[in-house]
């Protein structure tokens, strides 16, 4: 196995130029819980807790910590995390969508991305005692605005 090495002079990239604009991103995902999960959930027997409170919280703390855990990412200062829930009874699946706002000079695609992330690892973790057959998958990009680049939205 080869490990590539980075051409010098990559890392963060300059955004000191940029002008201050109102950034926002929506991401989504969902999970797929196993049905003893979901009917813990649905009892509210879970033994650590309230799930989606807790998953909520982790994913405003992910969005903050984003680039702790992302190193090309730069600091920004957050104006708004949200994270909603929908549950999909029929599926068995909890949909999932984070919305990041902030004034700065880069976007926040990664933060709502990573806000996602880990409240559907949070959901996991405090359901894997009712069976490990969860799925974490579709995360993804639903819209951003601001910045040079423009305004993008997931048809």
């Amino acid at each position: 196995m080869s490990v590539s090495k980075s051409k010098s002079g990559q890392g963060m990239v300059d955004i000191s130029a940029k002008d201050v604009t109102r950034r926002t991103a929506t991401a989504g995902g969902e999970i797929t819980l196993g049905v003893e999960a979901l009917a813990a959930l649905l009892e509210d027997r879970v033994p650590k807790g309230n799930v989606l409170e807790a998953a909520k919280i982790a994913g405003m703390m992910a969005a903050k910590e984003t680039p702790r855990i992302l190193p090309y990412c730069h600091p920004l200062e957050l104006n708004k995390v949200n994270i909603a829930f929908e549950i999909d009874r029929k599926n068995s699946k909890i949909a999932i969508t984070s919305e990041v706002v902030c004034l700065g000079r880069t976007g926040v695609e990664m933060e709502a991305l990573t806000a996602v992330s880990a409240a559907a690892l949070t959901i996991y973790d405090m359901l894997k005692w009712a069976g490990q057959d969860m799925v974490i998958s579709d995360i993804r990009l639903l819209t951003k605005t601001g910045g040079k680049s423009g305004d993008y939205r997931r048809s």
